[in-house]
C-alpha cells in the first residue's frame, strides 16, 4: 500500500501540472518574466534592477595585517612588502626601520623597481581629511585626519598678550607706519592658510610612502544665500540681512528694543555673541543679539547647563534662533583651486562621489568618499588609520602665573610633550619637562591620567612626536606611535 503524499508548505509557481509533488523552496525571483523590463515595477536611476541601491554596510576589514612601506637604497618610495618579509629582510641586515608608524623600511641594496599605478583619493574638508591609496586589486593605505581647530582661539590669545605687554612699554616712542600690508593678492587668513597647508603636506607625506602614479582630489563651490534661503533670486543676492539696517538698528528692531534677558526696556543695551566666541560663536548677524550690562556680566560665556533653571530656558530660546556657522562652506570655496593648482592633480565632486558610494552600499564617511573617490571598486580594504595634527611648537615665551614672577623660556628642551622615549625597555610618551629640562613626566601605559617624574639620564630618544600622528584604530590600549 502506497503512502498518502505529504502536502506542499510552499505553493509553487509556473510549474507544469505533471509535475511530482516534492518538498522544496522557491525563490520568487526565479520565476519572473526574463524580459528587460516590467511594467508593474519602476525601476530607479535606470540601472535595470528592481533594488539599484544595496543596503549600506560598513567598512569590512579583510586582511589583519597592515602594510609595510618600503624605500630603496635612494630612499624612493617602492611597492609595499607583507610584515613577514620585512621581518626576514631586518633579521638578515638587509634593511632598516626608517619609520615607526606607519612602518617603514629602508633596504641596504640596489633591486629591481617594480612599480604598479596608485591612485590617492583625498576627500578634503574643514575639520577632517579622509585618504585612501588604491591599486587595481586593493586598498594600500587609508585613514582619517583630524585637523588643528584652536588656531583661530589661539591667535585672539596671542592679541590679547601682546596688547598687554606693548602697553607697558613707556619708553617707547609710537609708531603707525611699520605694520606690512599682510592682505595682499592670495592672502588668506592664518587658519585657513594652515587647513590648506595641512592637506599639502598630507599629499607629500603618502608621496613618501608610496609611488603614488595619479591624485585625484574632491572639491566643491558653495552658495550660502542659497544654503539660508533656497527662494533668493536675482537681485535679491545684492539685498542681505543687513539691507537698509546698521548692525545695531537691526538688532534692536529684531528683539524689540528689550533685553533679552530681563526683557526691560528704555536702558542702555550691548551687543554680544548668542554662542559666545570662546565656545566657536562667529560675528555672523544670526549670532549676536542685545542685552543689558548686568544680565551680560552675568550670563559671562557660561553654557546653558551652567546656569540657573529659568535663564537656562531664556538661552536656550535665543540658541533656537542662532543658526549654524558655515565655516566649512566658506574654507572649500575658497581653497578649492588653490588646492588643485599645488597639488597639480584631478578634481572630481562630490555629488558624483554620493552617487558612486551609494551604488557600492557604502556608509558615510570621510575614509570611503576617498576610497570612491580615487576609483575604488571591488578592492580589498586596508586598516584605516587614525590622524592627528599636533602642533610642533609653542610659541608661549612667558609664563604669569599668580605668586611668582614672570617666567622667560630661553631655550628649547630636547624633550617635548607627545615624544617617544624608552626607559626601562619600554616606551612611553612624554608629557612635559621640569626642572629646568632635568626631568621629564611621563604617561604610565593603559593609565594616561597618571604620570611619573623621570630623569633625563635615564631616557632614550625614541621618536619625535609632533605633525601628523598616525594611529591604528585596531587596539585602544595600545600607545600611540607618532612619525
Amino acid at each position: 500500500m502506497s503512502k498518502p503524499v505529504s502536502k506542499l508548505s510552499v505553493k509553487l509557481k509556473n510549474a507544469p501540472r505533471d509535475t511530482s509533488l516534492v518538498l522544496g523552496s522557491v525563490n520568487d525571483g526565479l520565476n519572473k518574466d526574463q524580459s528587460l523590463s516590467d511594467r508593474r515595477i519602476v525601476r530607479a536611476d535606470n540601472l535595470g534592477e528592481e533594488n539599484p541601491l544595496p543596503v549600506k554596510k560598513e567598512r569590512y576589514l579583510s586582511r589583519l595585517d597592515v602594510e609595510v612601506f618600503v624605500l630603496n637604497i635612494r630612499r624612493q618610495p617602492l611597492m609595499p612588502t607583507t610584515p613577514r618579509k620585512a621581518r626576514i629582510l631586518l633579521k638578515n641586515g638587509k634593511a632598516k626601520v626608517i619609520r615607526r608608524t606607519p612602518f617603514t623600511i629602508q633596504l641596504n641594496y640596489p633591486t629591481a623597481e617594480f612599480k604598479q599605478p596608485i591612485t590617492l583619493g583625498i576627500d578634503a574638508g574643514y575639520s577632517k581629511i579622509g585618504f585612501s591609496a588604491i591599486t587595481d586589486k586593493r586598498e594600500i593605505i587609508a585613514g582619517e585626519v583630524s585637523l588643528r581647530m584652536d588656531i583661530s582661539r589661539k591667535l585672539e590669545a596671542r592679541r590679547k598678550y601682546r596688547r598687554n605687554r606693548r602697553s607697558r612699554l613707556w619708553y617707547r616712542k609710537p609708531r603707525f607706519d611699520n605694520r606690512k600690508k599682510s592682505k595682499s593678492r592670495g592672502w588668506l587668513a592664518p587658519s585657513i592658510k594652515h587647513k590648506l597647508d595641512s592637506h599639502i603636506r598630507l599629499v607629500e607625506k603618502i608621496n613618501q610612502l608610496l609611488p603614488i602614479t595619479s591624485t585625484i582630489i574632491e572639491v566643491a563651490s558653495f552658495d550660502i544665500q542659497k544654503m539660508q534661503n533656497p527662494n533668493i533670486t536675482g537681485v535679491e543676492y545684492q539685498q542681505g540681512t543687513l539691507f537698509g539696517y546698521t548692525i545695531r538698528n537691526y538688532l534692536l528692531e529684531k528683539w524689540g528694543h528689550r533685553c533679552v534677558y530681563c526683557r526691560k526696556k528704555n536702558i542702555p543695551l550691548e551687543i554680544y555673541h548668542i554662542i559666545p566666541k570662546s565656545r566657536g560663536g562667529t560675528d555672523r548677524i544670526d549670532n549676536l543679539t542685545i542685552a543689558c550690562k548686568k544680565c551680560n556680566l552675568k550670563k559671562g560665556n557660561k553654557l546653558a547647563s551652567k546656569c540657573s533653571a529659568k535663564l537656562q530656558q531664556i538661552i536656550l530660546g535665543i540658541q533656537r534662533q542662532a543658526k549654524k556657522t558655515f565655516k566649512g562652506a566658506t574654507f572649500m570655496t575658497t581653497v578649492r583651486w588653490k588646492m588643485v593648482e599645488q597639488l597639480d592633480c584631478q578634481h572630481t565632486y562630490g555629488d558624483v562621489t554620493k552617487y558612486n558610494r551609494r551604488r557600492l552600499g557604502l556608509s558615510k564617511s570621510h575614509v570611503n568618499d576617498a576610497f570612491i573617490i580615487a576609483g575604488g571598486l571591488s578592492q580589498e580594504f586596508s586598516r584605516p588609520f587614525e590622524v592627528k595634527l599636533i602642533r610642533r611648537n609653542n610659541r608661549s615665551l612667558q609664563k604669569n602665573r599668580k605668586g611668582f614672577k614672570r617666567s622667560i623660556r630661553k631655550h628649547r628642551y630636547p624633550y617635548q610633550p607627545n615624544d617617544l622615549v624608552r626607559y626601562d625597555n619600554q616606551v612611553y610618551r612624554v608629557n612635559g619637562t621640569h626642572c629646568k629640562g632635568a626631568r621629564v613626566m611621563l604617561f604610565i601605559p593603559k593609565h594616561e591620567k597618571r604620570t611619573k617624574s623621570v630623569s633625563t639620564k635615564n631616557i632614550n630618544h625614541v621618536i619625535y612626536g609632533k605633525g601628523l600622528s598616525f594611529v591604528t584604530n585596531s587596539s585602544s590600549e595600545c600607545i600611540p606611535v607618532f612619525s
